[in-house]
């Protein structure tokens, strides 16, 4: 058996295409209008035709799961979320996760969780170059004390 995908069920399938374009460059593989199959495996669905499906109605923003996104420049993503023209709410602010990595969550347009954090690698990389004093790093050439994680 193979997991293939994950489906989210969405208000509005063109607003969370672009937020999952915009936000998090996840592109359109397959678009059958209410149906739509995004890179990374992730598929939308709207509420209406999901509900005709499965026979019940659906019930949103239950905080029970989430997707998880891995992203080095934290920065970088922050001032992006702060400049796109979503309203993003955040569940929490980004804030290091057990001293170890920088992690925030978000809701998307469905109150669906979403977390972004850095990778662990990169993390520890961070954590190191830190610890690292002034004289170490004039001493020290970085490519030869720092692993090439391919960062």
């Amino acid at each position: 058996m193979k997991l293939k995908n994950i489906l989210f069920v969405v208000n509005d399938i063109e607003k969370s295409k672009a937020f999952y374009r915009e936000l998090f460059g996840l592109e359109v593989i397959a678009d059958f209008g209410q149906n739509v199959i995004l890179t990374e495996g992730l598929v939308l669905q709207e509420r209406k035709l999901w509900e005709t499906f499965i026979g019940k109605p659906t019930v949103t923003g239950g905080n029970d799961a989430e997707l998880y996104f891995e992203e080095n420049d934290m920065e970088g993503f922050l001032r992006k979320l702060q400049e796109s023209s979503f309203s993003v709410t955040f569940l929490n602010e980004c804030a290091d996760q057990d001293e170890e990595k920088r992690v925030v969550r978000v809701y998307d347009p469905d109150m669906h969780v979403i977390e972004i954090s850095e990778s662990r690698e990169y993390a520890a990389r961070r954590r190191l170059e830190k610890r690292m004093t002034e004289p170490d790093r004039k001493k020290d050439d970085r490519k030869t004390c720092l692993p090439d994680w391919g960062l």
